[in-house]
């Protein structure tokens, strides 16, 4: 089964003062294209990134990647807008290749392992419904979506982006435990970029 991440980099960052998605990291990559680069070592060129009408830069840096871009016009409804965009976008380039299921990441989160993406990815091709990674008890991300939930995900508004979803359908959620702090570290403000401290 054909499984595509979808890369949400649509937001604001009202939170951080300045283009957040386009902010270095200490290594000079932009927070964004590590994000990208976590998918891709995955993916592959199976990955679509969704910006935001104007974002020009950042659709530029993911095109140098390799990478499909689709521009969300209502990205401004929020998440679920974004992610409609992106299955909406995959399947219209698909064709008779039509994804069999998503692997949801955002592109504030840059330091989720490869390994906590193959897993989610995995349990998606194995039959899973619904897919997450889970650190300590806590759900993280990435999320893996099967394309049952197509309809559903391409008539997503606002900004609650698969929140109900995984609500309405948490039995069949599988729950994929990783050692992986980064699953549930986002950014938010410039001192979330500190090193974590993890006991």
């Amino acid at each position: 089964m054909r499984v595509v991440a979808i890369l949400l980099a649509a937001g604001l960052a009202r939170r951080f003062g300045s283009d957040k998605l386009r902010h270095a990291l200490p290594h000079d990559v932009p927070i964004a294209i590590q994000a990208l680069r976590n998918l891709k070592a995955v993916f592959g060129r199976d990955v679509l990134a969704v910006v935001r009408p104007g974002a020009l830069e950042l659709a530029r840096l993911f095109s140098a990647e390799n990478c499909a871009v689709a521009v969300c016009e209502r990205a401004d409804e929020g998440m679920g807008a974004s992610l409609a965009c992106g299955v909406r976008a995959i399947h219209a380039a698909s064709g008779a290749d039509a994804a069999g299921g998503y692997v949801v990441a955002l592109g504030d989160m840059p330091f989720i392992r490869a390994s906590t993406i193959a897993a989610v990815r995995d349990a998606l091709a194995g039959g899973a419904a619904l897919a997450a990674p889970y650190f300590r008890a806590r759900r993280g991300h990435p999320v893996g979506i099967s394309a049952r939930f197509r309809a559903e995900l391409a008539d997503l508004r606002g900004d609650e982006g698969a929140k109900r979803l995984l609500s309405e359908h948490a039995g069949e959620l599988v729950k994929v435990p990783v050692g992986d702090p980064g699953a549930i570290r986002d950014i938010d403000a410039p001192g979330d970029l500190a090193p974590p401290i993890v006991v």
